[in-house]
This record gives C-alpha cells, sequence and structure tokens, in this order.
C-alpha cells in the first residue's frame, strides 16, 4: 500500500475509495483499482511537478468533495420533491449524500481533532436539513416555512464561519460567510427550479456546482498558510489551479451525465426534461474542450469535442438499450467505448508524449465500468445507484491528475507548484 498523503482532506479519500495518482489506497471495489495512468511519468519526475505539490493535493481533493457536495444535494432535493420526502428513493440518495458529509467531518478531525470533526458533522448536516425544509416548503407553496428555512440558513452561514475561523484564523468569519452566499443562493434556485418543473433546473445545478472550486481555493489557501510544512506549493499556482479545474470539470461530467441518465430513464429519451440535461452537460463538454484548447490551441479543441460527445452518445445509447433490453444494443454501446479509449488515449499521446496512448485507455476502464454499473442500477431501479454514480464520480479526480500532471510535464514554465 502507497502512503496516504498528508492533507485535510485525506480521510476522505478514503471514504469515497478515491485511488489518487501516485498516493492510493486500496479501492472498494478491487476491480475497478485504476493505477496504471500514474505510470506516464516516473516516480521522480512525477514527485517534482507542481501537480503534486500538497497545496495542488489539497485544492483538488477540495474541489472534489465541494463539487460533489452540490451535485449530491441537487439529486436529493430532486428525489424528494418528485418521490416525497418520505420515500426510499429519497432516503437512499440522502444516504449518499451523508457519506459525503461524514467523510468531510473525519477529516476535519483527522487535522484539527476528533472535537472539531464531530462539530463540523453537526453544523453541516444542519445546513443540509434547512435545505431540505426549504425545499418541503417550496413543494407546499409554504411562504413562511420557506422564510424560516431562509433564515436559518443564514444564521448558518454566521455559525459556520465562526467554527471555520476558530480553527483557522488565515480564514475571518466574515469572509468565510460572504463566501458561502453564493452557494446558499445558488442551490435555493435549484430547490425552486426542481419545485415548479423548470426547463432550467439543470442549468440551475451547473452554476451552483460552479462556486464550489472558488470556495475550495480560498478554503485551501487559507490551510495551506496556516500549515506550510504539511502543504508545499501554492493553491494559486498554474499547477493546483489546471488540476483544480480538470478535477472540477470531470466530475461534473460524471454527475451530469448521471443526471442525464437518470433523467432519460425516467422520463424518455425524447423528453424535454432529458434534452434540457444533456444540454447542460454538453456545456461542461464545451468547457472541457476550452480547457483543451487553451493550452493546444483551438484545433485541438475542435478534434476533442466531437470525440468526447461521441463517447457520451455511447452511453446514451447503452441506456436505451438496457432500458429495451436490448443486449445485443448494449454489447455494440460497450464495444464502441472500448474503441474509443483506444481513440482518445490516441488523441492524447498525439498531443502530448507524456501521456502514452496504452496507459490513458487502461486508465479509462474505470471511468466506463462504473458508468456502465450506474446505468445497470438506475434502469433496474435500483436504489444503489446513488452510490454507484458516487463511486463512478470517485475515479475522475484520478483521471484529472494524470492529466494534469502530463500537461505540467510538457510545460513547467506555464504550471508552477508555487
Amino acid at each position: 500500500m502507497r502512503k496516504l498523503f498528508l492533507s485535510l482532506f485525506a480521510m476522505m479519500l478514503v471514504a469515497t475509495g478515491l485511488v489518487v495518482a501516485g498516493c492510493g489506497d486500496d479501492d472498494k471495489d478491487s476491480s475497478s483499482a485504476a493505477a496504471p495512468a500514474t505510470q506516464t511519468n516516473d516516480t521522480a519526475d512525477t514527485a517534482a511537478l507542481g501537480t503534486e505539490s500538497g497545496a495542488a493535493e489539497l485544492r483538488s481533493t477540495l474541489t472534489y468533495g465541494l463539487d460533489e457536495h452540490v451535485y449530491l444535494a441537487s439529486i436529493a432535493i430532486g428525489q424528494g420533491l418528485s418521490n416525497g420526502l418520505d420515500s426510499k428513493q429519497f432516503k437512499a440518495a440522502a444516504d449518499t449524500l451523508d457519506t459525503n458529509s461524514v467523510a468531510l467531518s473525519e477529516a476535519i478531525g483527522s487535522v484539527y481533532g476528533d472535537e472539531a470533526g464531530t462539530a463540523f458533522l453537526g453544523l453541516w448536516r444542519k445546513h443540509i436539513g434547512f435545505f431540505v425544509e426549504y425545499a418541503k416548503a417550496k413543494a407546499e407553496k409554504d411562504d413562511a416555512a420557506a422564510e424560516k428555512a431562509v433564515a436559518d440558513l443564514d444564521g448558518y452561514r454566521t455559525d459556520f464561519a465562526t467554527f471555520i475561523s476558530g480553527a483557522n484564523p488565515n480564514l475571518p468569519a466574515d469572509a468565510v460567510a460572504e463566501e458561502l452566499k453564493p452557494h446558499v443562493e445558488s442551490v435555493f434556485a435549484v430547490i425552486r427550479a426542481a419545485a415548479t418543473g423548470s426547463p432550467k433546473l439543470y442549468e440551475r445545478v451547473v452554476e451552483a456546482a460552479s462556486h464550489m472550486p472558488n470556495t475550495a481555493n480560498v478554503l485551501a489557501g487559507g490551510i495551506v498558510k496556516q500549515f506550510p510544512d504539511k502543504f508545499s506549493g501554492s493553491a494559486d499556482a498554474g499547477a493546483s489551479e489546471l488540476r483544480a479545474l480538470l478535477t472540477d470539470q470531470l466530475v461534473g461530467h460524471e454527475y451530469l451525465a448521471g443526471i442525464a441518465v437518470a433523467t432519460g430513464v425516467s422520463e424518455g429519451l425524447d423528453s424535454k426534461a432529458f434534452a434540457a440535461a444533456a444540454e447542460a452537460l454538453d456545456t461542461n463538454s464545451v468547457a472541457l474542450s476550452e480547457s483543451i484548447g487553451s493550452v493546444y490551441g483551438d484545433d485541438a479543441a475542435k478534434a476533442f469535442l466531437p470525440l468526447w460527445r461521441k463517447h457520451i452518445g455511447f452511453f446514451v445509447a447503452y441506456t436505451k438499450a438496457k432500458a429495451e433490453k436490448d443486449e445485443a444494443g448494449a454489447k455494440k454501446a460497450a464495444a464502441d467505448l472500448d474503441g474509443y479509449r483506444t481513440d482518445f488515449g490516441a488523441f492524447l499521446e498525439g498531443a502530448n508524449p507524456n501521456l502514452p496512448a496504452d496507459a490513458v485507455a487502461e486508465a479509462l476502464v474505470p471511468h466506463v465500468d462504473a458508468t456502465f454499473a450506474a446505468i445497470d442500477s438506475v434502469v433496474a431501479g435500483k436504489t444503489d445507484a446513488f452510490d454507484k454514480l458516487q463511486e463512478a464520480a470517485g475515479h475522475m479526480p484520478m483521471i484529472a491528475n494524470t492529466l494534469a500532471g502530463g500537461i505540467a510535464k510538457q510545460f513547467p514554465d506555464k504550471f508552477p507548484s508555487s
């Protein structure tokens, strides 16, 4: 077992089964553990990369955890509003969301002590409860209850900021409370859209998640300043920025794909709801292509986008086949995705020799297999679909680290550690 990195959210990685390149633990499903991508650089070179600094590791991990919080909260709220807050679907989604909360609390405790971890968990769960109360009030058109939930969340921002400031003087309470405003307001917007059946629901989810990387950066910067001996490099450095950006976009890809699949299964692939969910997913695809273009130019971005869209199309085809019990169609989609891994690996190697095609293709196996498992659960109506989706998303930070590391090695001056 390779040594776990020492960071604020090390415990979170263990709890969610995430395997981070160069510093992972055994995945909860050994068949999906994917370390081959770390072989793109030798050990000495990898250790020297800015993307592997303690600060970059911390910022990326915070980005992952906070992104996941928003997506899982949005999914749970959607299940509660569509199936009822007493339904097994809502309970299952809420349980998956709570694994994220518990993991965050354990991580806090690993650095600041068990008492701090326990205090964090109570606060964090409380704010989720206020969002649930707001959702219930909106569904019942109870304006007074909605206003109370808003007031409760406003008070929570102050309490949480006081807690954070008490643990880390580099994170002033007023600044933390202000930083939480976009999170609270954007999740309210998600709830309102879900409660009214707005076609902008999925757009609102993307917007809510978009605030998390900045929050992660603010928190990471304060923690690195507090513990400079634990966290090498800078949270604001180019390498940290690149890794966090790719982590955010790839985690978003997995969750938005999962939401689109679930919407397609429940509402139909010809429905307006699925079209809106697919459009939100495509916004993420375009953003990824623009990130590629910012490094390799417009031609690379234009080549990346149809390739990326193609693999999403194969997942949709797999979903359709499974829903229709068309095993031949499902096998064809699986074969198409197997071929896509090879094509995508060749594309990346053509742009960056530090990312060998075979290693990239192998690194994508867990992503494909875990997404298939999530789709299978959604189609079968199983309540473990939310856990399966979380597991699939857990592979994205490793892939982001692999890609960011290869790019940083290719352009060290552009992506320094500090």
